[in-house]
């Protein structure tokens, strides 16, 4: 075992740190071209991945619910243009990076040393949402588990429920004629002097549906606030254990594993949704909720709203998973003459499509809720937690077979979740791979399973009485101004700085010489409407920012400041890494300024067969002084 040398991962390309030996790696297949770092196994298995990766529970919970909200199908026509402008050029540039470097997000970074620390960042968020995405599939898991019922258990109200549990509404007081004059009286009080009513004028009680208390009594034993911690709900507990099981047992060998788990994860939520949108179609009242969705409802007057496109951005935006640095993990295990460009659109529109076809699955079977409720759909359609937990699991209890349904739902939930968590966690250890790849081809498995301990153990947190207090905070700090400091950052840097022809000349190394209206819309996107419409998504969260709140529940100061200090925690390395490589460079501020914006010496094709003569400059590690000590550099450079 090496040792590790600090001063690779602080100089900014005066050194050369070649400390790496290029041992045969015996776990990567005889027809790997990258035998050190090892390459997907073929094609499907990097596609599997990335889509596996882009599509996840926010296709399902959260773009139906914005569609609805937002004018129905008119809402696509934004959503599309920022797919166009903001979310693909995103995407490809990332693809590209990682492919052409065949590096990790934060020794990508060989391109731009200054801006090393916003791969720092991107990885931390990562482990920041890697810890609260596994307690979201725990919850998948316990539902999984509790269809295995002849009744749901949410079905009805059972001895768990309050007096405040109803299947449907109870009316109060309303307004009747008694004796030719109108009178306010309880509904008790009408009932028993055969009295009617007056339309309008009926007032319901304050009732929760059985899935409601189910998800916060039993589900979640969810206490008033975060400051009242309470105990670990031990079967939530349980599930967050058997999660990270399942995902270190896809992940002990690395791409090579979870390339092949992901022909089941990526490809069966599919079925499943079909499944589920054929029985919804069938069902009463899924009309109305198609309707309601993307119908005759829609309402293109909402495209003069700011709001609207804000949201398509911001949903275009977290959907792909851009500025994760997962992105630029998996395309570095990539050929380097992977058609990196073709990938990124055929990815793209997939999400794009699968978000689209989920909500026909989705509001077909809530149209059905209403009209069993005999509610408008606007009054069943929620989003994120309610919708997955709460909603939909009340319109599957009122299903025939409802158990089946059930379990396909929460399955379907299961692996949409887990593929994300593959992606997020191959993150992780590609990262710890390019500071120690001799290290991480020996302990492989170790490595793996010693991290998917640490991030349980953390995030024991989530899964007590105030759990979904946590993963609610986590999420709205760390999954939001991060990841878009972090990408306004990627690609000012890239185009910029480092230089957008320039970039585009490495691509072509890669995909082959293209013509210049081949780039010309990519330059457009790059150099000037993508960086600003990040810049405008950037501003306008930052201009609307409110305290986070779960339903009515306020978090107290402190808790607010606790994100406070994570969302600090993620973004502070990018000036602290800047200062800490501009202090390590030789000459006056301006010299050593412009030296780390320039590439580091090694930056360039991963393998020498590739650089050709724009980087022939690169010495080969081979060739370096075998006698000497080998050291592990961090990050290396």
């Amino acid at each position: 075992m090496g040792m590790l040398s600090l001063p690779g991962f602080l100089s900014c390309g005066k050194k050369k740190d070649f400390s790496l030996t290029h041992e045969k790696n015996s776990e990567s297949s005889d027809s790997d071209e990258n035998s050190e770092r090892g390459n997907w196994s073929n094609k499907g298995d990097y596609l599997l991945s990335m889509v596996g990766y882009a599509v996840g529970l926010g296709n399902v919970w959260r773009f139906p619910y914005l569609t609805y909200q937002n004018g129905g199908g008119a809402f696509l026509i934004p959503y599309t243009l920022m797919l166009a402008l903001a979310g693909l050029p995103l995407f490809f540039m990332e693809c590209s990076l990682g492919q052409f470097g065949s590096l990790g997000p934060v020794s990508i970074w060989r391109v731009l040393p200054l801006f090393q620390g916003v791969g720092i960042t991107m990885v931390i968020i990562s482990a920041f949402v890697t810890i609260y995405y596994n307690v979201i599939i725990a919850y998948a898991l316990y539902y999984l588990f509790a269809s295995f019922q002849k009744v749901l258990p949410w079905s009805d109200c059972f001895s768990w429920a309050d007096e405040f549990c109803s299947k449907t509404q109870i009316v109060s007081d309303c307004n009747t004629t008694l004796h030719g004059e109108i009178i306010h009286a309880n509904y008790s009080y009408v009932m028993s002097n055969n009295l009617t009513c007056i339309n309008g004028t009926i007032n319901y009680k304050p009732v929760q549906f059985p899935s409601e208390q189910y998800w916060n009594k039993v589900a979640l034993q969810r206490s008033s606030g975060l400051e009242d911690t309470g105990r670990v709900v031990w079967y939530l507990a349980l599930c967050l254990l058997l999660s990270w099981i399942i995902v270190g047992a896809a992940l002990f060998k690395g791409i090579k594993s979870s390339g092949k788990v992901v022909y089941f994860t990526a490809l069966f939520p599919y079925v499943i949704l079909l499944i589920l949108l054929v029985r919804g179609a069938t069902l009463e009242g899924a009309l109305d909720g198609i309707e309601y969705y993307i119908g005759r409802q829609s309402n293109i007057t909402k495209l003069m709203e700011a709001e609207v496109w804000k949201d398509a951005a911001t949903q275009i935006f977290y959907s792909l998973s851009v500025a994760w640095g997962g992105l630029v993990a998996l395309s570095s295990y990539n050929r380097f003459h992977n058609n990196c460009y073709s990938d990124a659109i055929i990815v793209c529109v997939t999400n794009c499509v699968t978000s689209v076809f989920a909500g026909f699955a989705i509001f077909s079977i809530l149209g059905h809720m209403a009209f069993v409720s005999k509610r408008p759909v606007s009054e069943v359609v929620d989003s994120g937690f309610e919708l997955a937990f709460v909603a939909y699991p009340e319109a599957l209890s009122k299903l025939p077979v409802s158990p089946l349904w059930s379990f396909l739902f929460f399955f379907m939930l299961l692996l949409l979740g887990l593929d994300s968590q593959f992606a997020s966690i191959e993150t992780l250890t590609t990262t710890i791979q390019d500071i120690s790849p001799r290290i991480m081809r020996k302990l492989r498995l170790p490595i793996t399973v010693g991290l998917c301990a640490v991030l349980f153990f953390l995030g024991l947190i989530c899964v007590t009485q105030a759990g979904i207090y946590w993963v609610n905070l986590i999420d709205h700090f760390c999954a939001g101004w991060g990841i878009l400091i972090s990408a306004v950052l990627e690609i000012v840097g890239i185009v910029y700085i480092y230089g957008g022809n320039r970039f585009i000349e490495d691509i072509e190394m890669m995909i082959g010489k293209k013509s210049f209206y081949f780039w010309l819309w990519w330059r457009m996107c790059w150099f000037f409407i993508t960086p600003v419409l990040l810049m405008a998504i950037l501003v306008w969260s930052l201009i609307t920012f409110s305290n986070p709140t779960y339903g009515s529940v306020l978090y107290p100061t402190w808790g607010t400041a606790v994100g406070w200090c994570m969302i600090i925690f993620c973004v502070i390395w990018i000036p602290i890494v800047a200062i800490i490589k501009i202090a390590k460079a030789e000459g006056n501020l301006i010299q050593r300024i412009v030296s780390c914006c320039q590439p580091a010496a090694n930056w360039g094709p991963y393998l020498a067969i590739h650089r050709g003569e724009r980087y022939s400059h690169i010495v080969d590690p081979k060739k370096e002084k075998e006698h000497e000590i080998p050291t592990v550099s961090a990050f290396v450079y």
